[in-house]
């Protein structure tokens, strides 16, 4: 089967609509990123960590990207080759506008993560922040990180956990230093569609064992998870 290249469009082939809630289009997307900026130093973290465990001229993919923040501020960090993909059409251009502002090379996509346009063994880190919970398909998703990802290398999620308490979503809106109405429809957010879409550590330890990965590791924070993959250095195909 001929492979995809890294510029060719493509069409999604998944049956089920590839999220779920709303399309993250138009004014939601204008909203989502507006507060998001609130967050800037977490993905100032993110980036910094994440580059510490990526040699020079790393390939990277961010899966939901949004409004590209993260993977703005990685490429600000060394000579990586980034990327995102993401299924609104509104984030891609977004993203491809912040990053020509911020005078960075990033290539934005639109795509679906359980139908990712990219040939195998295409990168080494797949980063995926606050969005897989929203995944219709997250075991299919797991399985094209895999994929997309060449031997040793790593796949990072980060999201929401299912048990966070209120008063904590409360503790990190307030720490964002967030305006009244901002705070008030992020605070709302969370409490009536994020946390019930969320999962458990039990959850999450199930996707992978049923994915490609077969086990992972999870690291809590104040209101998330890290989910962390690693796709073996060696295959029994290798030794075959």
């Amino acid at each position: 089967m001929k492979e995809p290249s890294m510029n060719e469009p493509i069409k999604l082939t998944a049956a089920r609509k590839p999220y779920k809630g709303v399309n993250m289009e138009g004014w939601i997307a204008r909203w989502y990123t507006r507060t998001r900026r609130n967050d800037m130093a977490d993905f100032r973290r993110q980036a910094a960590s994440v580059a510490e465990r990526l040699p020079g001229g790393g390939r990277v993919l961010e899966v939901a990207p949004g409004p590209g923040f993260f993977s703005i501020e990685l490429a600000k960090l060394g000579n990586f080759q980034v990327t995102g993909l993401d299924i609104s059409r509104s984030f891609v251009e977004m993203a491809a506008a912040g990053a020509r502002a911020a005078g960075v090379a990033v290539d934005f996509r639109w795509g679906s993560a359980s139908a990712m346009p990219f040939a195998d063994e295409s990168f080494d880190f797949v980063y995926c922040m606050a969005a897989f919970k929203n995944f219709s398909e997250p075991v299919k998703a797991l399985d094209e990180m895999h994929r997309v990802l060449r031997p040793g290398g790593q796949a990072a999620i980060l999201d929401l956990r299912k048990d966070v308490s209120l008063a904590d979503i409360d503790a990190y809106v307030k720490q964002s230093g967030r305006r009244r109405i901002d705070a008030w429809l992020t605070r709302w957010t969370f409490r009536h569609f994020l946390i019930k879409r969320a999962y458990t550590q039990d959850d999450l330890r199930r996707m992978a064992e049923q994915s490609r990965f077969g086990r992972c590791q999870i690291e809590l924070d104040q209101i998330g998870l890290e989910l962390r993959l690693t796709k073996p250095a060696q295959t029994a195909a290798n030794v075959a």
